[in-house]
C-alpha cells in the first residue's frame, strides 16, 4: 500500500515532504521546487493537502496546494494518486494548475497554467 508520508523528488529535482497523514486523511508539508515564474532562487513553501482516506483503497487518489511563500504571487493545486510497481517503488502521478496573480480582469486569461 501507498504511504504519502515522506520525501518526494520529481523529474524536475523538486523536493517534497509530507508529514504523517492523520487518520481523516489530512496532511500539511514543504515543497521546494527548482521552477519558478521569476527565475530566481526558490524557499521552501507550505503545502496542505488531504488524501482519500487512508485504508479504504491500495492506490489512495490525494490532492494539495502550495503557497509559493515569498517568492512568487502563485498559488498551485495539485491532484494525483500514489502507486507502487512490482519491486515496492512507490511513484506520484499529479496534475496541476498554477494561478498566478493578475492585475485586471482583461488579464484573467493569461493567470492559470
Amino acid at each position: 500500500q501507498c504511504q504519502l508520508s515522506g520525501l518526494w523528488r520529481n523529474e524536475q529535482d523538486s523536493l517534497m515532504e509530507i508529514s504523517a497523514v492523520r487518520s481523516n486523511g489530512e496532511f500539511q508539508g514543504k515543497y521546494l521546487t527548482r521552477v519558478t515564474l521569476s527565475g530566481g532562487c526558490a524557499r521552501l513553501s507550505p503545502l496542505k493537502g488531504t488524501q482519500q482516506q487512508p485504508g479504504e483503497k491500495e492506490w489512495p487518489t490525494f490532492t494539495f496546494t502550495v503557497h509559493w511563500d515569498k517568492f512568487s504571487n502563485a498559488t498551485t493545486a495539485f491532484v494525483g494518486q500514489c502507486f507502487v510497481d512490482a519491486g515496492g517503488k512507490e511513484t506520484l502521478t499529479t496534475t496541476w494548475l498554477l494561478r498566478e496573480a493578475v492585475g485586471s480582469l482583461e488579464e484573467d486569461w493569461k493567470a492559470t497554467r
